[in-house]
């Protein structure tokens, strides 16, 4: 202490008066531990000056209020020499109340003896404000809490009824995947008793005749996020009731107050369905084989008459056997789809691909889609380098015949069609643009699937709606993507993608 200068108390006096702080000193050495100092941070807090603050005892900032138990807590911690930490109602010089948290500590000589207070506090009136406001809302929102749980609780046996008369089968799970509550039809369609199923995990119901693993998979995707599982197909074979194909959906839903966490899982039934779908492709596999072979030499036949020699043939003979032709050829590339679509439907399609050159295959199909179609134009601008890529020759050929063939059909007062092909990072992408109907937004998602054809188009054009879902399955099968841009009344574009060589 001896070697402490003026300026180290100068230096000392200016690091106190900067902090943000409260900071005063009592002499306890002195009758009623009167303050002795006090920084500029205790003067802005209490609205005191130094003058108006040396000498007095702290409890003067309590004004009237005297009653606090806070109090009693500072006078035993000076009494005893300790530490001690309150927030104390103080008032400052207007008479305002400000919250003051006050951290109390000794300072003691060489003989144990304290002869100092030092007393630190801050302003938290804008937290007990704060903490006022959000007991507040607390109050409020648990009395909302409390009339949504008394509404939900009065409409629990509409919703219940309207559950047991729904065609498929409910579960409400909790986040330990044990079964809440169940409806009829899961009863009834899984041959289980409610004794069996309420309160029991799902994957031990039945004998674990449940724990499936596709079934783990998607539950376990359910918690930890918001997104709903759409149209999960689970094929499991029951011990008791054979083989089922399920389709389930399942929601994670958090209900307030006493209602958390649940999953509600629909379960629907499409064994049913599933063995309609496999016969009808079997049919349409069958059908399509069968018809191929008469259709063959009916070709054929065709062929050999049109060859003929045609010295005392009609005119009318040969313009007839020429549209013979025609149609016998329209017939062949419909059976052709249909098998595509049956090859397609049981994982059979396979692509031979050779290395191409794209230009080169989208210049001939434009050229012979020109000869057969006199009253359209097709413009056609090709990509200059002509990169190569590996692809099967016939399926691009199949899909570049079919979107010409859209483009043309759907375009019947424009003649104007343009192809172009370019090279977009290492894919090549080839668009075909008609000036024809447009398809709308809603459609547009649509045509891509199988036999789907919109309202507008069924009734004037024919077709079976199966060549854009083969020309899709053969560029997603190429590693590409195939899509469309359009609206009603402009016409509409096509594009496909293919990887070049280089990102095969």
């Amino acid at each position: 202490m001896d070697n402490i200068t003026h300026n180290d108390i100068n230096l000392f006096r200016e690091a106190l008066d900067s902090s943000n702080s409260g900071i005063i000193i009592t002499d306890n050495s002195l009758e009623d531990n009167p303050i002795i100092y006090c920084n500029k941070a205790f003067e802005k807090i209490t609205g005191y000056t130094r003058e108006e603050i040396i000498g007095h005892n702290c409890r003067f900032l309590q004004n009237n209020d005297r009653s606090q138990p806070e109090r009693g807590i500072i006078k035993n911690s000076v009494q005893e020499g300790t530490e001690s930490r309150v927030i104390i109602r103080n008032y400052k010089k207007n008479g305002n109340l400000f919250y003051n948290e006050l951290f109390v500590s000794p300072v003691k000589d060489q003989n144990g003896i304290t002869t100092h207070f030092i007393g630190v506090q801050n302003d938290i009136t804008h937290l007990k404000e704060i903490e006022y406001e959000l007991r507040e809302e607390k109050a409020s929102v648990d009395k909302k809490v409390n009339d949504r749980t008394k509404e939900l609780r009065e409409k629990e046996m509409f919703l219940s009824s309207i559950v047991q008369t729904v065609r498929e089968s409910l579960l409400v799970l909790d986040n330990n995947f044990e079964v809440l509550s169940a409806n009829n039809h899961f009863f009834k369609t899984f041959k289980v008793s409610s004794e069996d199923t309420i309160g029991k995990v799902l994957y031990d119901l039945g004998n674990n005749q449940w724990d499936i693993p596709k079934l783990r998979e998607l539950l376990m995707k359910i918690l930890p996020t918001n997104n709903p599982v759409i149209d999960f197909v689970v094929e499991h074979d029951f011990p008791h009731i054979g083989k089922k194909t399920m389709i389930l959906n399942a929601h994670r839903i958090e209900f307030e107050g006493e209602y958390k966490d649940r999953i509600l899982l629909a379960i629907e039934d499409a064994t049913e369905r599933t063995e309609i779908e496999k016969r009808k492709d079997d049919f349409l596999s069958i059908a399509s084989h069968e018809l191929k072979t008469p259709l063959t030499s009916i070709h054929g036949l065709v062929q050999l008459l049109q060859r003929l020699p045609d010295e005392n043939s009609n005119p009318r003979y040969k313009g007839l056997l020429d549209k013979v032709a025609a149609q016998v050829d329209r017939l062949n590339n419909l059976i052709t789809d249909l098998l595509d679509t049956s090859k397609i439907q049981s994982g059979y399609i396979e692509s031979h691909k050779e290395k191409i050159h794209l230009n080169d295959l989208v210049q001939s199909c434009v050229d012979q889609m020109t000869i057969a179609n006199k009253g359209h134009h097709i413009k056609l601008d090709l990509y200059t380098l002509d990169d190569q890529t590996f692809a099967d020759e016939l399926q691009i050929t199949q899909v570049m015949n079919n979107l010409l063939s859209n483009a043309i059909k759907y375009s019947p007062n424009n003649v104007e069609i343009a192809v172009s092909v370019s090279k977009v990072s290492d894919y090549l992408k080839v668009s075909v643009r008609d000036q024809g109907l447009g398809i709308a937004k809603e459609d547009q998602a649509k045509i891509f699937q199988r036999f789907y054809r919109s309202g507008g188009t069924q009734k004037k054009f024919p077709g079976m709606g199966i060549g854009l879902y083969i020309s899709k399955e053969i560029i997603d099968n190429h590693g590409g993507s195939l899509w469309v841009e359009s609206e009603i009344g402009k016409g509409s574009v096509f594009n496909f993608t293919i990887p070049t060589k280089s990102n095969q």
